[in-house]
């Protein structure tokens, strides 16, 4: 990934003691689309940095190319190879906690990371995405620990095939604490409601770090 390309909602110099949470935008986006969106919506106290995928593609970038990665199931290989680079990215940012938010791929992105790094994440938001089919030695801590998950999607969604929503159902019941959102009238689209939902949730999140820190 491009360190350089990442949209930040605050300056250097007053990120490293506030809640970190880290966007990841979907398939021909960038680092600007989720921005726009939703860092408006947020909580004043958590810091946004918003990531450009590293694969120039769709006129945008992604996680995962089309070539050899159907939507919905990239390869296990592709998928680690893009979340590891984000991990190595993560190692040089300072705060007190990181939850993560994605968009379709980056919402697919969202997940993996945490199955990489367990330990390392709040929760995880994600919005149209779906789970990687992959094993990973994470997923067994995170059946014991249960981090909260926000799973927003369209019911109008038809970009992502049945049988990977059908596997991001199963994955979150066993491996999490799961908030699921269906909005009618929705596609495979981040609008409206879905963000109200967002916003509210990643709030909630930082009450609770809040109060388990007093």
């Amino acid at each position: 990934m491009d360190r350089e390309a990442v949209s930040w909602s605050e300056v250097e110099g007053g990120r490293g003691a506030r809640p970190l949470l880290v966007m990841l935008h979907g398939w021909s986006y960038e680092e600007t689309h989720l921005y726009r969106l939703i860092t408006p919506r947020l909580p004043d106290e958590v810091v946004v940095a918003s990531v450009r995928a590293r694969i120039p593609e769709g006129g945008g970038y992604a996680w995962f190319p089309s070539e050899g990665d159907p939507i919905g199931d990239p390869r296990p290989a592709v998928a680690n190879a893009a979340a590891l680079d984000v991990l190595s990215w993560l190692e040089t940012i300072e705060a007190p906690s990181i939850g993560l938010l994605g968009f379709s791929q980056g919402g697919a992105m969202a997940h993996q990371l945490m199955r990489l790094a367990p330990h390392r994440f709040a929760y995880c938001v994600n919005l149209a995405g779906f789970v990687v089919r992959d094993e990973q030695p994470g997923d067994e801590p995170l059946s014991v620990t249960r981090p909260p998950v926000c799973w927003g999607r369209g019911r109008e969604d038809r970009v992502i095939p049945a049988g990977a929503l059908a596997r991001t159902e199963r994955w979150p019941a066993r491996h999490a604490t799961a908030e699921v959102r269906v909005h009618p009238g929705l596609g495979h689209d981040v609008r409206g409601p879905e963000i109200d939902d967002v916003a509210a949730f990643v709030g909630e999140q930082l009450r609770r770090r809040a109060f388990e820190r007093e």
